[in-house]
């Protein structure tokens, strides 16, 4: 009896849990694309906020106790496709876009934070700077956009680079999700950094004291600049160099401007100037700037230089013209457009170096972030057609047995590349599960097509079908396969241990390498990775240099005394 009415509870609950995440079949949403308000026969005394249409078509004020139950999953969408090919702006709406989410949309889309117990959207599951989500979501849905900000930053020194790039694990483990779909995390996030900004509510943090140690931290990527702002607000004295002519490593030339606008990298690292860090560019440290003088003037040393070596594709044609890897083609792309935005580009532009794909029939290979940068990039160039093979097959619609919750969710995604090259061509422009066997060359000795095979997946890896070659016309060819290993030559210089793929050896946790004094963090420490990694790579060597120097202080008191002619390190400028 009792294991009767076991099943018939179970039961109730799964009916209930069903219908509750059910969305109807008109929708709460309106023809605007959010959900439907009502003001009539509102009372005088309320604060003005509408009522609000729920799942079950009724109206009431916006409630954040059955707010996952009550309202549907409503992500703040791009701009339109079609609109947004036609310049370099980012994808996000602004208030002057109709996509662009009002104050009570977000409030619902706040709402829908369950609160749960154990919020994995915060774990090393879901985040790896470990944001306090529920915290910034509950304040949202309160109205303080204040307080929510604070939160923010406790954990993330860059929101608005996250808000605008990460792929948001934290939405793939949201509890919300398991019945039905995650919160608007991505999006809650970007509006709380965006309307700081926009209120003046993010302003310079001057350090009260300073320690007179002194830091130089090579690369100013999010790593390098997480590092930074870390170790500036411990009180000490922190000077970046960067190999390139602006600071912001792959966020300035690596991440293109329709993801992230340069005034937006601009801005943070000038209050990162305001508070007290020196910036030094065309510091190419190891070639221009001598490694060991620089260590030998500084208290401690990180090394944040990423892992800039692209993997290669040794086929047979490689070495024709119009074959590029694809942080070739984006950096110059994007220093044509600062360097046209400024004024400058006909008297200081390298036409030599400019990569176009304008009028070309273009082929992206591989995947992923950088693969769909490189298809928006040719898009904006008006390219003639634009391919982009993948070497895995097609993913799933939605999770496969081996990949639960609250795992990344591995399955088919449509990102903003894809969706203009098939708003424009009418396709999606990836092919699964094919490799390129050759390229073909004109008489010029450039690329005008290429071989590939089918491929399917042994146990062994992928196999090449034989007989399955076709050829494919191309007069641009990006490799987009990934980063195999930081430069050596600073690793040579210093004589660091590496692991077996060429990644600086320093200990997660401890960000020490066999060198004394010197750190690793970052992409050239763990390998390629996400922005958010590199932040948390970022805070996790400014926490361990700062223990570092505390140990060193305490053991020789007069160390501050005597850190060297160059204590000063602004003096020290690169030999071009």
């Amino acid at each position: 009896m009792l294991a009767a009415r076991t099943q018939r509870l179970v039961a109730s609950s799964r009916t209930w849990r069903t219908l509750s995440t059910q969305i109807e079949k008109a929708g709460p949403l309106g023809a605007d694309g959010r959900h439907e308000i009502w003001r009539e026969g509102q009372s005088s005394d309320h604060d003005n906020e509408p009522r609000v249409k729920r799942r079950d078509g009724s109206y009431a004020s916006i409630e954040k106790l059955r707010g996952f139950l009550n309202y549907q999953r409503n992500p703040e969408p791009y701009r339109k496709p079609t609109e947004r090919v036609r310049d370099w702006g980012e994808l996000n709406p602004t208030e002057e876009d109709s996509e662009y989410h009002t104050s009570v949309e977000r409030k619902v889309q706040a709402a829908r934070c369950m609160d749960c117990g154990t919020p994995f959207c915060q774990t090393h599951a879901g985040c790896p700077v470990n944001n306090l989500i529920p915290e910034w979501n509950n304040l949202v849905y309160n109205g303080q956009w204040e307080d929510a900000i604070d939160r923010l930053h406790k954990t993330n020194n860059f929101p608005e680079f996250t808000g605008r790039v990460c792929p948001a694990p934290c939405e793939g483990s949201c509890v919300a999700g398991l019945v039905d779909a995650p919160v608007t995390i991505k999006n809650i996030e970007y509006s709380i950094v965006d309307r700081a900004w926009k209120e003046g509510l993010i302003t310079p943090r001057i350090p009260e004291n300073r320690t007179g140690m002194t830091v130089a931290v090579v690369g100013s990527g999010p790593s390098g600049l997480a590092a930074a702002d870390q170790l500036n607000q411990m009180g000490h004295k922190v000077t970046v160099y960067e190999r390139a002519d602006r600071i912001g490593g792959l966020l300035m030339y690596g991440i293109p401007n329709m993801k992230l606008e340069k005034d937006t990298v601009d801005r943070r690292v000038n209050l990162l100037r305001e508070e007290g860090i020196e910036f030094v560019t065309n510091a190419n440290i190891g070639q221009n700037v001598d490694i060991n003088e620089l260590r030998a003037n500084v208290d401690a040393l990180i090394l944040c230089v990423g892992s800039t070596k692209p993997r290669d594709l040794p086929v047979p044609g490689r070495e024709l013209k119009g074959i590029h890897f694809a942080m070739e083609f984006l950096t110059a792309n994007q220093k044509k457009l600062l360097m046209t935005k400024e004024g400058t580009l006909e008297s200081q532009w390298e036409k030599e170096n400019w990569i176009t794909a304008a009028g070309k029939d273009v082929i992206v290979i591989g995947g992923g972030d950088t693969g769909t940068d490189c298809i928006g990039t040719s898009m904006r160039h008006r390219c003639k057609s634009v391919t982009n093979f993948e070497l895995m097959p097609q993913p799933p619609m939605s999770r496969a047995p081996d990949n639960p919750w609250p795992q990344w969710p591995r399955v088919f995604g449509v990102d903003y590349g894809h969706a203009e090259a098939k708003a424009v061509f009418g396709k999606d422009p990836r092919v699964y599960s094919v490799m390129t066997k050759e390229f073909i060359g004109d008489e010029n000795g450039h690329v005008k097509a290429l071989v590939t095979q089918d491929v399917e997946i042994s146990k062994e890896g992928p196999k090449a079908i034989e007989g399955s070659e076709r050829e494919w016309p191309a007069d641009l060819v990006v490799l987009s396969m990934g980063f195999v290993a930081p430069e050596q030559y600073i690793v040579e210089e210093l004589g660091l241990d590496t692991d077996q793929r060429k990644n600086i050896h320093a200990v997660y946790g401890d960000y020490r390498t066999n060198v004394e004094g010197v750190f690793a963090g970052g992409d050239c420490r763990r390998g390629q990775s996400l922005v958010v990694w590199a932040i948390n790579e970022g805070r996790g060597v400014a926490d361990a240099c700062h223990q570092y120097l505390q140990q060193k202080r305490d053991s020789v008191p007069s160390s501050a005394q005597v850190s060297g002619a160059f204590h000063n390190l602004s003096s020290m400028s690169p030999t071009l």
